[in-house]
């Protein structure tokens, strides 16, 4: 089991993605704890990296296509989580 602890800002650290079958608990800053599975975070991770993308316009493969500039690490490190999200 994975054990990951929420900031105070509401993410949790997750650089990649974990194998789907694992059970991952995670602490929340209200102290309330959940048990989730990697592919339920792997979702979440996929939805974040999708939103940072999007948001410093780049394609799906992390690249800016009206800069010449290679982006070799276009990721997310920070997924954010709530309590009581589903499993």
């Amino acid at each position: 089991m994975i054990r990951l602890k929420q900031d105070a800002e509401g993410f949790v650290r997750m650089s990649r993605h974990f194998p789907s079958k694992t059970l991952i608990s995670i602490t929340f800053a209200d102290g309330t704890e959940g048990e989730y599975t990697g592919l339920r975070l792997n979702g979440l991770y996929d939805q974040a990296l999708a939103d940072f993308r999007l948001h410093n316009n780049m394609d799906a493969k992390g690249f800016d296509r009206h800069d010449k500039k290679i982006h070799r690490r276009n990721a997310v490190e920070f997924v954010p989580v709530q309590a009581g999200m589903e499993p």
